[in-house]
Order: structure tokens, then sequence, then C-alpha cells
């Protein structure tokens, strides 16, 4: 990718419809985007790493100007080592805001060079996280509409096979 690119950090396990809205959003902004996932030895994620980066690629494969990427570490230091100095955030509530401030004076202060861009989410996606998109699903919640069709596939195989074991 050439141009200005983005990084946009999470765990997106799974990727939601709001997680790509925001990708849609931001390459109206940016030259490119790298979806960086996140491996956090703390977090117990439901998706492994190579089945989100799986689904991510399958449901933007028809979007350019993307590349999925993992890493561990700091976010700022990833976006050195990818040669940008912007990392991506979507906002959704008040207590989003919080965090996502907390982090991005705390990226800030490790390396000034390096920006936090936030993106509201569309109102439709407001109430949307990766979390309660997992819990309604693991209790046999409709969820369609809120991710790909095929991330909601994936859902109701892993959790299917849960409730069978």
């Amino acid at each position: 990718m050439n141009g200005r690119t983005a990084i946009y950090p999470g765990t997106f396990d799974p990727i939601t419809n709001g997680h790509i809205s925001i990708v849609k959003r931001a390459l109206q902004i940016f030259d490119g985007l790298t979806i960086a996932i996140l491996t956090n030895p703390q977090k117990k994620p439901l998706f492994s790493i190579k089945e989100r980066i799986s689904m991510i690629k399958e449901v933007l494969n028809d979007i350019p100007n993307i590349e999925v990427d993992t890493f561990a570490g700091l976010t700022v230091d990833y976006a050195v080592l990818k040669k940008s100095n912007v990392i991506l955030r979507g906002l959704r509530a008040l207590s989003d805001f919080e965090y996502e401030f907390q982090m991005a004076l705390m990226n800030r202060k490790l390396n000034r060079d390096v920006q936090s861009i936030f993106l509201m989410t569309d109102y439709k996606w407001f109430y949307t996280s990766s979390t309660i998109i997992k819990e309604a699903a693991s209790l046999g919640g409709n969820i369609s509409g809120l991710v790909p069709e095929l991330v909601d596939q994936r859902l109701k195989e892993k959790f299917g096979k849960s409730k069978n074991a």
C-alpha cells in the first residue's frame, strides 16, 4: 500500500458490521488501512487468530487497500513498524471515549509522532460490540444484521458445537 495508511487495532473477536462501517469510512479518509489483530495472552478469544484473519479477509475481500495482520505489544510500536503514524479507533458511547482517551494520551506519551484518530460509529451500530454479540449468540439470540452472514454462521457453528459437547 502506498500513501497514508492507518492502523486499526483490535481483537475483532469477531468482526462486526460496526467494524466494517468504520473500515469503509476510514478508506474515504486514508489511502490504506491495516486491520491489526492484537494478540493478548490475558484475553480468551472465542475465535483463534487464524479464524479471525480468515473471516476478516473473506468479508472484506471486495474492499481494496486493506491489509490484515497480527501484532503483540504496544500499538504505537506496531504503527512505527508499519511506517504509519495514525492509529484509528471507533467510538460508540461515552464509556468508549473515556477508555480511548486514556489510551490515546498514553500512546501520545509513548510516541508523540503517532496520532490517534477517532471515528464515531454509525447510529445503527451504537449498541453493538463483539462481546454483546457473542453473548447473544451463545444464548441462541438472532444476531443476523449485526455481523456479516459468514460471521453469523461461524458463531452458530461455535456455539452449536459447545452446546452439544
